[in-house]
């Protein structure tokens, strides 16, 4: 079974915060990171709002861990 484009971009948001939040020094915002991270053919199903969830799932999932 083939990934739909809105899985694939779940991982991609979530495995560019989570690498984000451990490179930290870079000058690039959390948002600039994911844009740069997200292969074109996928930019155009992409938006604040999916970022955001995934960002507030990603946060609660590594505070319910710590």
């Amino acid at each position: 079974m083939a990934l739909s484009n809105r899985e694939k971009l779940l991982i991609v948001i979530s495995n560019a915060i989570s690498v984000y939040s451990v490179y930290t020094k870079s000058p690039d915002t959390m948002i600039d990171f994911v844009l740069k991270a997200t292969p074109e053919e996928l930019k155009k199903d992409l938006s604040m709002d999916l970022i955001d969830e995934v960002f507030a799932y990603v946060s609660k999932m590594q505070s319910e861990l710590s």
